[in-house]
């Protein structure tokens, strides 16, 4: 018998969050990225939102 292993790939994101209005918005990891650092310009009203967590999801292959 050939019992095959899936692979795991783990894929990171980073959630970010606007200090006026609280949208979040979930994004793929990027290099440089720090918890509580200033980050982009949130969508809704145009504040700069602050990365509230980073973490990794499991995707089986």
């Amino acid at each position: 018998m050939n019992f095959s292993k899936k692979k795991k790939v783990v894929m990171a994101f980073t959630v970010e969050k606007c200090t006026k209005c609280n949208a979040v918005k979930k994004r793929a990891f990027s290099d440089g990225d720090a918890l509580f650092a200033m980050s982009s310009k949130c969508t809704s009203c145009g504040e700069i939102t602050s990365i509230e967590k980073i973490f990794g999801e499991s995707l089986d292959e």
